[in-house]
C-alpha cells in the first residue's frame, strides 16, 4: 500500500495518515494528510513533484531518479487524478 499523494509506503500504523475522529486513513500518510485534512492544501501538482524531487536524497535517489519517479508515478495517484 502506497500513499495516493506522495507514494510513500504506508507499512507501519505510524506511517498512516488519520481522519478528523483520530482514526488511520489508509488513503494517505501522516506527512500528507493530518486530522482529515491535507497537510499542504493549496500544493499543485507541480509544486509537490518539485518537493519530491527536493526531497531525493532522503529518499535515496539522485535527483535524476526522483524526477523522473515524481513526474511518472504521482500524475497516477488519487490526490492527483
Amino acid at each position: 500500500m502506497i500513499c495516493q499523494s506522495c507514494a510513500m509506503p504506508l507499512v507501519n500504523a505510524e506511517d498512516f495518515g488519520t481522519n478528523t475522529n483520530g482514526s488511520q486513513n489508509n488513503t494517505y500518510c501522516h506527512y500528507c494528510f493530518k486530522d482529515g485534512a491535507f497537510t499542504w492544501p493549496q500544493a499543485t501538482l507541480e509544486e509537490f513533484t518539485d518537493k519530491m524531487i527536493g526531497m531525493a536524497d532522503k529518499m535515496g535517489m539522485t535527483s535524476d531518479e526522483a524526477s523522473k519517479m515524481a513526474r511518472e508515478v504521482l500524475p497516477t495517484l488519487k490526490r492527483w487524478r
